[in-house]
């Protein structure tokens, strides 16, 4: 008698809870009676999401400050902070509001180090003009997801290529990472080596490393934050780089960031059409393939996706990392995209927009610390960057490596990105190899007709270079 006076009772409260968020507008907003969620279970989730991803404050500065010069004197870093919290705002807010998932979005890794140093630094690309393509990309993102083209572009690529990709990149960003830290060294003999382990910066960036791992292994929330933190104030300690001036501060928007694409795009005329096609190739490319991916792994652990494999209103969430490339390019930084990092919020059960909204106000919220954030030294970044890193390496594990048709591409794509230093270079290795080995092993009907449209405009490419 006594358990079903309990057992009414707990009908009785959830009844009452539910009538409660029914007549809240934002609970019947965001759906949390259907998805059996509650503002208590999103906040957190939210606040997760942004713990994990917040790196990006310090590293995406860190990586296109290398590409980005302004002509006058300025407080580059932070302007570069605002154009990444802001861009990560506006996407995060359409992923939550318009898409109504609890997915964060941010410049993404790997395509900020294509633009610095593939881009401007080793083509010799104007920054503006850089940051024009990535706004081209973006409205060609735009532009694929209203007519539905994607798909047909998705289903073209092969798997083998968009998992190389994804471990090219993380190879590609590990090699920046060691570079950075110290941890190997330019050598006219080796052309690399190891680097000097003695060096203070460098014993102080291992030290960090270690944290960071250490902080991973244990599943600590935010553990490539607080790697970077750590490896921060063990060089303010030390003495090896200048402690912050300050905590906060009323930030300025980014005016000499703000609107520079626009400038771009008169100058683009300029560039060698073959460059400019490319590089919009590869930003267009690499940001699909991610995006896909990402909102698949995070469909799938979010139960999203139905058993026929569909993913309800996956087109939504294409078009906010589409829109916040767009008003990234515009804001003066390099491809929004999807982070695989939102699924910390969802395994703390967010599964409203509602979780978005949150890691979204985190951002506006750290625009005010950017004095903290602009004492962080570069060699601070390596332990975030490698973690990341290893990450991305993940994606191996999905490509055929008993099929040599696929491998081999996969390999030259996977090897290829850091060895000449260029994401672009890379896959155009993998891109040519593809359709040409698949019909010398005898199964022409496994490649399509755009994958010979690519590789031949990449081998036109190298031949006019």
């Amino acid at each position: 008698m006594t358990k079903e006076i309990d057992k009414s009772k707990k009908v009785i409260s959830t009844n009452e809870s539910n009538s409660a968020l029914d007549k809240n507008p934002i609970a019947r907003f965001f759906r949390f009676r259907q998805l059996q969620t509650n503002f208590r279970t999103e906040i957190i989730a939210g606040i997760t999401s942004f713990m994990t991803m917040s790196y990006i404050l310090v590293v995406n500065p860190s990586i296109l400050s290398n590409a980005i010069f302004l002509e006058k004197p300025g407080d580059l870093f932070g302007e570069l902070v605002i154009a990444t919290a802001i861009s990560a705002v506006i996407a995060t807010l359409i992923m939550g509001v318009y898409a109504k998932y609890p997915f964060a979005l941010a410049p993404g890794m790997g395509l900020n180090a294509y633009f610095a140093f593939s881009v401007v630094l080793e083509l010799g690309i104007d920054w503006r003009v850089a940051l024009a393509a990535i706004l081209l990309e973006g409205l060609i993102f735009i532009g694929l997801t209203v007519t539905n083209v994607r798909n047909k572009i998705i289903t073209a690529i092969p798997d083998c290529i968009k998992h190389a990709t994804s471990a090219g990149i993380g190879l590609f960003i590990a090699y920046i990472a060691l570079k950075n830290a110290g941890l190997i060294a330019p050598s006219e003999t080796t052309t690399t080596t190891l680097g000097d382990l003695t060096q203070p910066t460098t014993l102080v960036a291992i030290t960090g490393i270690l944290i960071a791992f250490a902080l991973v292994v244990r599943e600590i929330k935010g553990a490539l934050f607080w790697g970077i933190i750590a490896t921060s104030l063990l060089g303010w300690i030390f003495g090896l780089t200048p402690p912050p001036k300050g905590i906060m501060s009323i930030p300025q928007l980014p005016t000499d960031l703000f609107g520079q694409a626009f400038v771009g795009l008169t100058q683009i005329w300029q560039i060698n059409i073959w460059e400019i096609f490319r590089i919009v190739l590869v930003f267009l490319f690499v940001d699909l393939f991610d995006t896909v991916g990402t909102l698949t792994g995070l469909g799938t652990k979010a139960r999203y996706i139905n058993k026929k494999g569909k993913f309800p209103g996956v087109n939504r969430a294409l078009m906010a990392d589409a829109i916040g490339t767009t008003a990234g390019a515009i804001m003066g930084t390099s491809t929004v995209t999807t982070y695989i990092e939102s699924a910390s919020g969802i395994s703390e059960g967010g599964r409203s927009g509602f979780t978005a909204v949150v890691t979204a106000l985190l951002f506006v919220v750290a625009i005010f610390f950017i004095p903290l954030l602009s004492a962080i030294p570069t060699f601070a970044t390596a332990p975030a960057l490698l973690i990341v890193s290893i990450l991305m390496m993940s994606a191996v594990k999905n490509i055929l490596w008993d099929d040599p048709g696929e491998s081999i591409p996969s390999f030259l794509t996977i090897i290829m990105m850091p060895l000449s230093y260029s994401i672009a270079e890379g896959l155009a290795f993998g891109l040519i190899t593809f359709p040409l080995l698949k019909t010398f092993q005898g199964k022409p009907q496994e490649t399509t007709s755009v994958m010979w449209i690519l590789a031949l405009v990449f081998i036109l490419r190298f031949l006019l270079n």
